[in-house]
């Protein structure tokens, strides 16, 4: 019998609003539309003030002025959604065992597995509540059995709530909300289901899936599922596109420090030789362990610009030492670079590093021409003196 699923959908309240008011508060609490010009252009995100007025996002910006006049309409500054939208991403990824990011304010969480040890809802208040007070922007989650219902649920959630569906109670959940509250139908399905008396996501599953399929084509069959709530979507585990990672769950836990130690070198060689590859430096180490209880901690330094083995490694394996609770069994090791950059020949202006860059491009074209696993660094490797400029900033 396979394990019952637990997925929690995080989204961010109409979240490039909440960063316009975090650093203009004087728009608390007003109508205000984030898009285009008052005459062209599309509604990004708008408050709720705006939305009892009929906006919403994705409208024409002409027909939202004449539904809300009064409204307060900003350009948007994007450095600062991508900014805040980092923050919660990292605060995410230091404590759930496996997320995926499905847009710049919208989270997924798989915490299947994780009620043998503590119970999920908790930990994703708890969670929940440490975004918010770290970032003070309002953010609403559902828990449910599969990615569809828990995102379903959220919209109902919001303004910055949650709201858990328990697990056999999906399809009476999902009843009496209307049909085109399911991801996916658009105006031309929603009123095509309307003209077949579907009105609500009730009357779909009452539905004859083969009369669906004849009047929808094979989406008919497809839709006839998520009104029962059924999805076998997976939680796909997002990768910063800024950053290399590297991250192995044991077969069986490991407590031994030599193990982990050869570990950490592994994946530390790996993500340094993908690094290089992308002729790139990274000024950003960070290593991260999950213990058995699911229980993740991560910690990460900056250190001067580098892309060598040796140089990464040391730093990887202090901040593991760091990091790491001795003689605790640990089921995940990870390693990441980030920060990374493209000027690497003014990045090291005052070391000579010309004979370092032929030896590690001789060891490059050997692991390209006959696989990446034919030369691996002894377990000393990295054992030397701390660089200058070792900065802890988690």
């Amino acid at each position: 019998m396979s394990q019952q699923r637990i997925i929690a959908h995080f989204d961010l309240d109409t979240f490039f609003v909440s960063v316009e008011r975090l650093n203009d508060p004087s728009l608390n609490s007003k109508p205000v539309i984030v898009g285009g010009t008052k005459e062209r252009g599309v509604v990004s995100t708008c408050s709720y003030e705006t939305r009892v007025f009929g906006v919403h996002s994705g409208m024409p910006m002409a027909q939202a002025m004449k539904l809300c006049p009064h409204a307060i309409v900003l350009q948007g500054t994007r450095g600062d959604y991508s900014r805040y939208s980092r923050w919660v991403t990292e605060i995410i990824a230091a404590k759930a065992p496996l997320f995926e990011k499905a847009s710049i304010d919208e989270f997924y969480i798989d915490l299947t597995g994780m009620d043998r040890f503590f119970d999920p809802v908790q930990w994703t208040v708890d969670l929940r509540q440490e975004i918010i007070n770290a970032t003070k922007l309002p953010i609403s989650f559902a828990i449910a059995s599969n990615k569809l219902v828990a995102k379903i649920a959220t919209d109902l959630a919001k303004p910055n709530n949650y709201i858990v569906v328990p697990f056999g109670k999906e399809k009476e959940f999902l009843a009496p909300l209307r049909v085109n509250k399911i991801p996916g139908v658009g105006e031309h399905a929603f009123h095509t289901l309307l003209d077949l008396g579907i009105e609500t996501i009730g009357d779909l599953q009452n539905a004859n899936p083969v009369m669906l399929e004849q009047q929808l084509g094979k989406h008919g069959r497809d839709l006839w599922n998520r009104g029962h709530g059924i999805s076998f979507s997976t939680v796909n585990a997002y990768h910063e596109s800024k950053s290399i990672s590297s991250e192995n769950t044991f077969h069986e836990n490991i407590s031994s420090v030599e193990e982990l130690e050869a570990e950490i070198v592994r994946l530390t060689e790996k993500i340094a030789h993908e690094l290089r590859q992308e002729n790139k430096m990274a000024g950003c180490v960070a290593v991260k362990i999950r213990y058995p209880s699911f229980e993740t901690q991560q910690r990460q330094a900056s250190i001067p610009y580098t892309c060598y083995d040796d140089e990464l490694m040391f730093n990887a394996k202090t901040l593991f030492h760091q990091l790491y609770r001795k003689g605790q069994p640990v089921r995940l090791l990870g390693v990441r670079l980030s920060e990374l950059t493209d000027e690497a020949s003014q990045t090291n202006l005052f070391q000579d590093v010309s004979r370092k860059n032929e030896l590690y491009k001789a060891i490059d074209d050997v692991k390209d021409r006959f696989g990446k696993d034919l030369i691996t660094k002894a377990r000393i490797a990295g054992r030397r003196e701390a660089p200058e400029g070792l900065d802890e900033t988690s």
